[in-house]
């Protein structure tokens, strides 16, 4: 990734992999609001199209949401 972007890109989550459908630095994770670099994400969720910044965040993510 051109480390030259800035801001919070926009993503698109799929249920493998994810698209840039605006170039940024970092995505927020939904959970704890921190900022996720591009190229250090690992967790998301493709139905609620949210990003998390670690497994922890992720699992909070799910028992938020509920049933």
């Amino acid at each position: 990734m051109d480390m030259s972007f800035s801001g919070e890109a926009k993503i698109r989550y799929g249920p493998a992999d994810f698209t840039i459908v605006s170039p940024g630095a970092y995505v927020v994770c939904a959970v704890t609001g921190e900022r996720i670099r591009v190229e250090n994400l690992r967790y998301w969720n493709h139905e609620r199209q949210e990003a998390y910044k670690d497994a922890a965040a992720s699992l909070e993510g799910f028992i938020r949401a509920g049933p």
